[in-house]
């Protein structure tokens, strides 16, 4: 007798146990780890958009430049399903916490008292008229991305992202000529000029590249600000934050 044992998808546990079939007499499984995301799992499933393989490479396929028409024709999976895989991601967050942890735990130390590059960059949803803007800091020496906010280009946006900078401890902040900047950040801590902000204005460049609606000149664009800000938070969280979608 040939015995294959049974790992669960989600959180790798080899104690799995039968949990009964399903009505076309599928076997189905349960995971024994009461901290599994999902507890009930299959080996082989009919639907693909179902499998985790296919649900991870669909995340994958969004941050490299793929629409969710493309993704959904290279994964043989419908439109519909591609929408809903993302919308299901996990928590995403606008700051990146892993710069706020203790010296001792951080994979890339952050100096305190660090120096800033803050820059919006411009998108749209449904027409060019329907403006979106992306609001981010990175820090001026090594370059990551600290916090974002997605919005209008009102001041109440930037007042959103100011306040999630609150806890780095900056001291110095490079900026274009927007005078949202010179009404709201010290004089003191404020620099104006665009030959200190090469590294953030690179990030853009990328992040139009990698993201396929935030290309300039693409038939690929957002219609409803929900899906191109989810798209946006889950790049930001998967890329440049390092999370796991």
């Amino acid at each position: 007798m040939v015995s294959v044992p049974v790992q669960c998808p989600y959180c790798h546990n080899t104690e799995v146990i039968k949990a009964g079939k399903q009505a076309n007499g599928t076997q189905r499984y349960q995971c024994q780890n009461n901290q599994c995301e999902r507890r009930i799992f299959l080996l082989q499933y009919q639907d693909r958009g179902r499998a985790l393989e296919i649900r991870r490479l669909v995340v994958d396929m969004t941050v490299n430049g793929s629409g969710i028409r493309d993704t959904a024709r290279v994964l043989r999976i419908s439109p519909t399903t591609v929408i809903a895989v993302l919308k299901k991601g996990a928590a995403l967050q606008p700051v990146n916490r892993a710069v706020l942890l203790p010296p001792c735990l951080l994979t890339a130390r952050v100096r305190a008292g660090r120096a800033v590059e803050i820059d919006e960059m411009w998108s749209f949803v449904g027409a060019k008229a329907t403006a979106r803007w992306l609001w981010h800091a990175i820090d001026h020496h090594t370059g990551k991305v600290l916090a974002y906010v997605v919005g209008t280009r009102k001041d109440a946006i930037f007042l959103k992202l100011r306040a999630l900078l609150a806890p780095f401890g900056i001291t110095c902040s490079y900026t274009d000529k927007a005078r949202v900047y010179q009404r709201y950040l010290p004089s003191e801590q404020h620099t104006v000029g665009k030959l200190t902000m090469q590294k953030i204005e690179r990030k853009h460049l990328t992040l139009r590249s990698r993201l396929k609606r935030l290309a300039r000149k693409t038939l690929c664009f957002s219609r409803s600000c929900m899906m191109h800000d989810l798209i946006i938070r889950l790049y930001m969280n998967q890329v440049e934050f390092g999370c796991a979608a």
